[in-house]
């Protein structure tokens, strides 16, 4: 979310905060870093493969 952005608050009779508007863009910004943080939890456990391994395979396919 960029540092200007000023979320505007729907608020119950006593002043509390109860809601948020955001704008499109940062609410999008939101969810894809949701969905980021999603799928690094979901291969936490996986192995790693080193980038020489990975260049290595490129190379052999022919991507690189």
């Amino acid at each position: 979310m960029k540092p200007d952005s000023s979320p505007q608050y729907i608020t119950d009779d006593k002043g509390n905060r109860m809601s948020v508007i955001l704008p499109v863009n940062d609410y999008q910004e939101l969810l894809d870093d949701l969905e980021d943080l999603a799928a690094v939890a979901e291969r936490r456990d996986e192995k790693s493969i080193s980038h020489d391994d990975v260049i290595k395979h490129l190379k052999a396919s022919g991507k690189l």
